[in-house]
């Protein structure tokens, strides 16, 4: 075997196999760890060559189905590297690449790449999911910046995907790369002109719950396009890296990014009335009604480098077992306020550990300059609820009667979500997917994760049972049902995070931008 690679018993096999999100339990027949473009097209090859199918896992966030004992699985965690170019504002980046690395990066120059909101989330299934990040509102969708994939596809061919060349394969792996069109070695993409922003979060008890969601909603109202903000009822079980003041009980997170002038690296820092004064006047107008409806146990919103991104948010660091569900709502008035203090506030019998709201809307709402395949354009709003096993409160189902029918495929993680992916996109994007998935993948190599499956193959991919499995739960009245891509079905009454997605890997150890290096001691090679 002409790549770097490990099997069930030997020594490293159950590190690289294991993800971030524990909610499933790898077992494939072989991983590749592979270390260069070289053995990731060595490993596509024989896998194909085999008729085993190919998974593929970068830092394991987004699992479906547990990858089986007949499944290749490409580690790719050692393909990191970051190389920035500041004249055109772009990165160049290999798949294994965290967030954290790009930040950094792109930080000494005055720009910012368009991250998620932990800085451990692999770049690349991330922005191929469509990627919905702190700035969203402002700035879009991290997958409209894309401007060329480097992707090996089923045949083991190593591609060079831009708009100008291949531009089908192009739009439809910027939001719909999940589908399973081939490993992803790297990513270019523009980079935004932001230094600092103002931002952080607002924590609250949960008696507080109500007053503060009722001054979130009305900020919403009236928010411009440059004021991006979420908010989290948590009930986060208690343990390690869980703050004892956070743990057991229900609390309210409130979260803020504001970018204007001041962001810009040339803005001159300080009070007064210049561009950054501006912009933290004008921030703490935004933030005062939620000051006001309660008083926050942590304050962490000021004028911050853009470099502590991840601070607004507090993302957990340490690994945990999951179920990760959404839908999109087309509004959030006060009814569906009431509704979901209903289900998940104060008195609830909730257990679920997040439910979180990001309001969407602005550069978010419009379509890309140059078309893609993110489904969640016409969402107000984005409802997710992370729970672990066994722990599904029906939160969604509670709003179901807001749901546009769709989905953001980036917040669908652990068993059975494979078979909702569909449901991510509109009628006519979901044909284009498998349309293009028949032409570079008919016989469904990459099948995992939150693949689609090609056209003609009767609209199912085999997939290795779940390990774990969850009861279904709808999550829209009875009643309702979603076609593919979120449109309600006729006469319905109203409608309704890149493990193993088939698609992350990196250059490093092959020709390509300086920069790219290896990360980690690896498992034996073998010829």
């Amino acid at each position: 075997m002409e790549f770097t690679h490990v099997q069930p018993g030997e020594p490293g096999y159950e590190e690289e196999s294991a993800g971030f999100n524990r909610i499933v339990a790898h077992r494939p027949a072989l991983v590749a760890a592979v270390t260069s473009v070289v053995e990731v097209r060595a490993a596509v090859r024989y896998a194909a060559e085999r008729g085993m199918p190919v998974a593929v896992q970068s830092t394991g966030h987004g699992p479906a189905a547990a990858v089986g004992e007949d499944t290749l699985l490409v580690s790719v965690r050692r393909l990191r590297g970051v190389h920035v170019d500041p004249v055109a504002r772009t990165a160049r980046i290999a798949a294994g690449t965290r967030w954290r690395e790009v930040v950094d990066a792109a930080a000494p120059h005055g720009l910012a790449p368009l991250c998620g909101s932990s800085p451990l989330v692999g770049v690349v299934g991330y922005t191929l999911g469509g990627g919905l990040g702190p700035l969203a509102r402002t700035y879009g969708y991290a997958a409209d910046h894309v401007t060329a994939v480097e992707l090996v596809t089923a045949d083991g061919r190593l591609r060079e995907v831009t708009a100008e060349r291949e531009p089908e394969l192009f739009r439809v792996l910027r939001g719909g790369g999940k589908s399973g069109f081939g490993v992803v070695t790297a990513l270019t993409f523009r980079l935004v002109p932001v230094a600092r922003l103002y931002g952080g979060g607002l924590r609250y008890a949960g008696p507080d719950a109500a007053a503060v969601l009722g001054a979130w909603r009305r900020l919403t109202e009236t928010a411009p396009e440059e004021l991006t903000t979420s908010l989290a009822l948590l009930r986060l079980p208690p343990g390690p890296g869980v703050p004892e003041e956070l743990g057991g009980r229900l609390t309210v997170h409130v979260r803020v990014a504001l970018v204007g002038e001041g962001s810009s690296a040339g803005a001159a820092p300080g009070p007064g009335p210049g561009p950054v004064g501006a912009l933290e006047s004008l921030g703490e107008r935004f933030v005062r009604p939620l000051r006001e409806a309660a008083t926050p146990f942590a304050d962490t919103v000021r004028i911050r480098p853009y470099a502590t991104v991840a601070e607004i948010f507090e993302d957990p660091v340490e690994p945990m077992p999951y179920h990760e569900r959404g839908i999109l709502l087309r509004e959030f008035g006060a009814d569906a306020e009431a509704a979901l203090l209903t289900a998940a506030g104060p008195g609830a019998e909730c257990r679920d550990w997040a439910v979180e709201l990001r309001h969407l809307g602005g550069a978010a709402g419009r379509p890309a300059p140059v078309p893609d395949a993110v489904g969640s354009r016409a969402a107000a709003f984005a409802l997710t609820t992370l729970y672990g096993p066994g722990t599904d409160s029906g939160v969604r189902a509670a709003l179901g009667a807001w749901s546009t029918g769709g989905r953001y495929v980036n917040f669908l993680a652990g068993p059975g979500t494979e078979s909702l992916a569909a449901e991510a996109y509109d009628a006519e994007t979901y044909a284009r997917l498998r349309a293009v998935k028949s032409a570079y993948d008919p016989d469904g190599v990459f099948r995992h994760g939150h693949a689609l499956p090609p056209e003609g193959s009767g609209g199912t991919i085999p997939a290795t049972p779940p390990n774990g499995p969850e009861p279904p739960q709808a999550d829209t009245p009875p009643g309702s049902a979603a076609a593919p891509g979120g449109a309600a079905s006729a006469g319905s009454g109203p409608p309704g995070a890149d493990a193993a997605s088939g698609t992350a890997a990196g250059p490093s150890g092959a020709p390509g931008p300086a920069g790219f290096a290896e990360s980690g001691p690896g498992p034996r090679r073998r010829r």
